[in-house]
């Protein structure tokens, strides 16, 4: 105790070297007093050119967005306005609310418009299970057997996305107007459960590729063949992958309107596109107003799926890119 009371302070010490510590203390601070108005001021020009930058670019967004979303937004307001004032008001403004449109429009032609929905709803769920079911297990084969040409295969299969669909509607017509499918819904919902949508069998190879193998083998040491393994332990693993197909296949089925015209001449077969081509008549007056009203009314299917179903579409499209 008294050692360390006799220990001169170091306030003592550095006065007795003739130089003020404390002056350099002092002065030091008073650089970095001087130092630190120069980076406020720069932080504070970068941070309001940041700000600028970032309204410019909202603002462009918006004005890019609002000129892209204008259509739906008329097509929307002139359901909603009387037929002989759709195109001599051209603006968003409504005077009056035109309610009969969708009343009119939805009895307008030989059946009633929900039937021409339940109609579509039967392609797509039929497209939905043929796709899932066809085109998981062609990618399985792809991403995890051996066996020879797969190689060879695999690049056939991924020309067949650059061939249109208008090269092979002719054989295709032609073989099912032989096999008498046309006027059905085969030739639309049977071509999915051939994996003929190349484009979903290599979003699902490319999904299965980044699952580890080492629960491959986990599993065949246990027994598993490839069927137990696809049920099991791939399938399962595959959710984002399979929701972003579904949400796809029913957004497309949906509003396939030329393969719809080409198979279904029956109106009481046809789906929504075709359906609502038939109230433009070219012989009389076109009901606009019931066309754009029944038109809201097959865009609901498709919004509330993308609504309810975003959030799986970009995890299976972003775990599916970087692989």
């Amino acid at each position: 105790m008294t050692k360390l009371q006799t220990l001169p302070a170091p306030e003592q010490e550095q006065g007795k070297g003739g130089k003020a510590p404390g002056n350099r203390t002092r002065g030091s601070g008073s650089r970095g007093k001087a130092g630190r108005p120069r980076e406020s001021r720069g932080t504070l020009a970068f941070s309001r050119s940041a700000r600028v930058k970032a309204l410019a670019k909202h603002a462009l967004l918006i004005i890019t967005g609002g000129i892209m979303i204008y259509p739906l937004l008329w097509m929307v307001v002139s359901s909603l306005r009387p037929n002989d004032l759709i195109f001599r008001e051209p603006g968003l403004w409504l005077n009056s609310l035109e309610m009969s449109n969708y009343t009119d429009g939805w009895s307008a032609l030989s059946h009633p418009f929900g039937h021409y929905m339940l109609n579509s709803a039967i392609v797509v769920i039929g497209s939905i299970l043929g796709n899932l079911i066809s085109c998981s297990m062609a990618a399985y084969a792809f991403a995890r057997l051996q066996f020879s040409g797969k190689k060879l295969f695999f690049g056939i299969m991924l020309l067949t996305i650059m061939l249109p669909f208008h090269v092979v509607i002719v054989p295709q017509y032609i073989l099912f107007s032989q096999i008498g499918w046309v006027n059905t819904f085969w030739p639309l919902i049977v071509p999915k459960l051939l994996a003929t949508d190349a484009f979903f069998v290599f979003l699902m190879v490319q999904f299965i590729r980044g699952i580890p193998k080492e629960l491959d083998e986990a599993a065949r040491i246990d027994g598993a063949g490839h069927p137990r393994i696809f049920l099991r332990v791939i399938l399962p693993l595959m959710v984002p992958a399979l929701a972003t197909t579904t949400i796809f296949t029913f957004i497309w089925t949906w509003n396939d309107f030329f393969g719809a015209l080409i198979y279904l001449t029956d109106p009481e077969m046809f789906t929504v596109p075709v359906a609502l081509r038939a109230f433009v008549d070219s012989q009389s007056a076109t009901s606009w107003g019931s066309l754009f009203a029944m038109s809201i009314v097959s865009l609901l299917p498709v919004f509330l799926v993308f609504l309810f179903g975003q959030r799986f579409l970009i995890k299976g499209i972003a775990t599916t890119g970087i692989k």
